[in-house]
């Protein structure tokens, strides 16, 4: 055996995949999609009858739940597609920096100091002005695919 130590620099996260492969005939309205690797909320789906020589299509139309841009797939019924692991978790609001950045109390008592404020401008307001009179607010994080991003605000009542 050698009596070189390795060192490994590690690029790789815990192994845990951001989508698992759905049928795209099982997916409905309201549900969630990768469409152009972005994780899209499916708006609408029309399937098509079965060609002469081939599958049943599914026409999806899905709105990134990031960006808010309107995306379109079309997809054989019976082929996968892939669907992201969408969580929304609840932070309250401890701080908001100049530059733009949030501090946020998580459930076990930590800080998250790494999420920006929403670039929706009605809600970044709601923050902004909740948070300047004081009142305890409560910030819902949607997060998929490696992406994180302030999705709804609830106020629990002043400090």
């Amino acid at each position: 055996m050698s009596d070189e130590e390795h060192h490994f620099e590690s690029k790789a996260d815990a192994g845990a995949s951001k989508t698992y492969p759905q049928q795209a005939g099982t997916i409905r309205k309201n549900g969630y999609i990768v469409i152009k690797n972005r994780p899209c909320k499916v708006v609408e789906v029309s399937t098509s009858k079965t060609g002469k020589h081939g599958h049943a299509k599914c026409h999806f139309v899905g709105i990134d739940i990031f960006t808010a841009k309107k995306l379109e797939d079309i997809v054989p019924s019976s082929h996968n597609c892939d669907v992201p692991h969408v969580n929304r978790t609840d932070y309250q609001l401890i701080d908001i920096s100049e530059d733009g950045f949030v501090s946020l109390l998580t459930e076990n008592g930590n800080t998250k100091d790494d999420l920006r404020l929403p670039t929706d401008d009605n809600l970044l307001t709601q923050i902004k002005d909740g948070f300047a009179e004081g009142k305890d607010l409560v910030v819902s994080v949607m997060s998929a695919m490696g992406e994180e991003q302030i999705c709804a605000l609830k106020d629990i009542g002043p400090k």
